[in-house]
């Protein structure tokens, strides 16, 4: 992930707009305004996670496991293409949940061969501590300039 940290200036995007997209300057600013934000964001998300010795991605399959409505599992392949990653760098985050006790695996009841991941005790006891503060660092940036 990039950090935006110095938006242009209204005048260099006026001058590139006039060459790529001369009735689009004003979106222009718009969207690295929006990409600005989403930058502080994660890096904001970033440092919470990292002070709890967890990351993002890891933290984001814990809570994908958990929304599931009518069941309490999935498989490493519906986490992968429910957080759009990699099946290798899923795999080692996947490594490190399960090593770390926060999740729990077993082999599929109708496939042997299909590995089933559900949160531990561990797990949902870390992802209940995590998400207040995560909610609030969300809605803090959301109710900025209100």
């Amino acid at each position: 992930m990039f950090f935006l940290k110095d938006l242009p200036t209204k005048c260099m995007v006026e001058n590139y707009a006039e060459l790529y997209c001369p009735s689009d300057s004003a979106e222009v600013i718009k969207q690295l305004k929006m990409m600005r934000e989403a930058s502080i964001l994660v890096r904001q998300l970033d440092s919470y996670f990292a002070s709890h010795d967890i990351s993002q991605l890891k933290f984001l399959i814990l809570m994908v496991i958990d929304r599931e409505l009518d069941r309490d599992w999935l498989y490493a392949v519906e986490i992968s293409e429910r957080l759009d990653v990699s099946k290798p760098v899923l795999s080692r985050a996947v490594k490190t949940l399960t090593d770390n006790g926060f999740l729990l695996t077993s082999k599929d009841s109708k496939d042997g061969r299909a590995i089933v991941l559900t949160l531990s005790d561990k797990g949902k006891s870390a992802l209940e501590s995590l998400l207040p503060d995560y909610f609030n660092i969300l809605t803090k940036r959301s109710h900025k300039g209100e």
